[in-house]
């Protein structure tokens, strides 16, 4: 393991102070034109040295003919060329002094036994000159907090906490709007590619210790050093979690890996068992990976796994009562002190069974706030699953019912939507060890929950997203305690022999 993040291989790779930029022009259509302009778009704030052979400015940039031009050794090289020249240009990179590098070229392992030999060849002239690299076959990497993004698609989100290590380079760059719309963000991502010099292994290390990652996910077609990876997915997975999508289980899933990056990869079974041995949850689809990480990433430790749903409507809490016993989570009865509490506060049409179907009450402070504060402080519950339905529906309405002038509407409906707002926070706030999770049929774009999501309070599509990814942080925390009481008996075990 690493001693600090300063020390992976990875650190001068997606935190570079410069970087020369090789297959990049003046017509956007070219792939390294994508990526240069992706990673200007974005910000970028270090030093930027094209090179091209007839340019003398690229994208505005001053261009060099030859990386010998370029004035100092950059931190990282990326390299977008055809697949017959990256050997040359690394080694032309390597007697430059430059030591890290991107190659985002494919046509090498993946393309068969020439393109293995080609790849050969690159670590070969990679060992000669100490230079660790990515891919080659890969996207390369994304660090929002540095500004930084080097990929074809631009990132217009905020940074967040989600690290990824993918064998697949569009969830680096693919995913940016998807992780903003759901209340995500990258801490760091990789597209590790073929695995020629950086694998899967080296990102988990550098995840684990980077500060700003509070959940590492994996997109996992096949793992090739096995022991290595256990090793430090344990340690890794003591102290946070890490979410991993395998996809080298099935027939379809296994020759999808082998021609996309030439990845081995083993029966579920075998996997699973990976998993299990490292503290690994495992997702069965992007969604559930990235659903999962929000909510390893913003929730409190529950205690266990009894939850009260509350709802103003009969089949929403229906199918979240569904969806928590669907995976793992009980509903208990509440006591009869917290029933007695409930009753001044609520219709006489609505129940105290749990779920706590409102059925059509006011969007009021009662709602969101004081009623679910009562259900949190009931010893028999754990966790909270709340329905939303924005109040925004209805506001505007009601005001012009009122006579509220139109231009005073928006003003009038936002004042009292972030008082609910405010509310709910409030109540995170008082029950800081009990999770608080919401879902919603409508969109997650709307005023309320994208607030809401802005302000780390996960919100899903559906029940069933809601409730999986629940159960996912109760099993996470439980295997964790597991190892940790395993490596005590461990512990006393030698002390006593």
């Amino acid at each position: 393991m690493i001693c600090s993040i300063e020390d992976s291989p990875l650190y001068p790779i997606i935190n570079p102070k410069s970087i020369a930029f090789f297959g990049a022009s003046n017509n956007i259509l070219r792939m390294g034109s994508l990526m240069l302009s992706s990673t200007q778009a974005l910000g970028y704030e270090g030093k930027i040295y094209p090179v091209h052979p007839s340019e003398t400015a690229v994208r505005g940039l001053a261009a060099y003919q030859s990386i010998a031009d370029v004035p100092e050794a950059p931190d990282c090289a990326i390299i977008v060329l055809p697949t017959d020249i990256v050997c040359r240009t690394l080694e032309d990179c390597g007697k430059k002094g430059i030591r890290h590098a991107i190659v985002v070229s494919g046509g090498f392992r993946e393309a068969g036994p020439e393109g293995a030999a080609l790849q050969k060849k690159l670590e070969r002239i990679a060992g000669r000159y100490g230079i660790r690299f990515l891919g080659p076959n890969c996207l390369g990497v994304a660090n929002p907090h540095l500004k930084f993004n080097p990929t074809t698609i631009t990132d217009d989100g905020a940074p967040g906490f989600v690290g990824l290590a993918s064998q697949s380079g569009s969830f680096v760059t693919q995913m940016f709007d998807y992780l903003h719309r759901h209340g995500l963000g990258f801490s760091a991502a990789f597209s590790v590619g073929n695995e020629a010099n950086i694998d899967l292994v080296d990102c988990l290390e550098y995840l684990g210790a980077c500060p700003r990652t509070k959940v590492i996910t994996l997109y996992i077609e096949g793992i090739t050093r096995g022991k290595k990876f256990v090793e430090t997915a344990r340690a890794v997975a003591a102290r946070k979690p890490v979410v991993a999508l395998y996809i080298g289980g099935s027939e379809a899933g296994r020759s999808a890996g082998l021609s996309h990056t030439g990845s081995l990869s083993g029966p579920d079974e075998i996997y699973n068992g990976i998993f299990r041995q490292c503290g690994i949850i495992r997702a069965q689809t992007l969604t559930e990976m990235f659903d999962y990480a929000l909510a390893l990433g913003t929730l409190p430790r529950p205690k266990g796994n009894r939850v009260v749903v509350q709802t103003h409507s009969g089949g929403p809490g229906a199918t979240a009562a569904d969806a928590c016993g669907r995976a793992g989570l009980v509903l208990p009865s509440l006591s009869a002190q917290t029933v007695e509490r409930l009753k001044p506060m609520i219709p006489k049409t609505a129940s105290t069974a749990n779920p706590i179907d409102m059925t059509f009450s006011r969007n009021s402070e009662e709602t969101f706030f004081n009623i679910p504060d009562i259900l949190l402080d009931d010893d028999r519950i754990d966790m909270l699953l709340a329905y939303f339905l924005s109040p925004g529906l209805f506001v505007e309405r009601v005001l012009r019912e009122m006579g509220v002038a139109e231009t005073d509407i928006p003003v009038e409906r936002d004042k009292m939507i972030n008082g609910h707002i405010e509310a709910f926070l409030t109540l995170v706030r008082r029950h800081p060890d009990k999770p608080i999770v919401g879902f919603t049929y409508r969109s997650l774009q709307e005023t309320m929950v994208r607030r809401l999501l802005d302000r780390g309070v996960p919100v899903y599509q559906d029940p069933e997203r809601a409730a999986r990814a629940m159960a996912a942080a109760l099993s996470y925390w439980r295997m964790r305690d597991e190892r940790s009481r395993d490596k005590s008996k461990k512990h006393s075990s030698i002390q006593r022999g």
